[in-house]
């Protein structure tokens, strides 16, 4: 049984050395280019001019997406508690969560907030 044990503790180290090693070789290897070092930004060339305009549209995207996200959060729940509630307790909850979405996804329409084209 013990040997099973340092078996296993052998195979570990040994994997855990080859870990470091293949990291010192890839670092040494690597270490030369500028732009593996640098961080990545979509869209963006780091290297050149690090002070460019935004499109704060992207952003609104990015928020809109994360909304309808939590969305999907709280309906899944919502599967699972008709067996809690009443019929018409569940579908008026369900209704009211989505008519509030939807009110929301109507305010963004009507401010441009969802134009591609500007």
């Amino acid at each position: 049984m013990y040997m099973m044990l340092y078996l296993i503790m052998f195979i570990f180290l040994i994997l855990f050395i080859m870990m470091m090693i293949n990291l010192l070789i890839s670092n040494y290897f690597i270490n030369n280019k500028r732009e593996k070092l640098s961080s990545f930004e979509c869209g963006f060339d780091l290297i050149n001019i690090s002070r460019l305009p935004f499109s704060i549209h992207f952003y609104l995207i990015a928020i809109l997406f994360l909304i309808f996200d939590v969305e999907i959060v709280l309906l899944f729940p919502m599967i699972n508690s008709i067996n809690l509630l009443n019929y018409f307790m569940w579908f008026f909850v369900s209704f009211f969560l989505l008519i509030i979405l939807y009110l929301g996804l109507e305010y963004e329409l009507n401010l441009g907030i969802l134009k591609w084209i500007f």
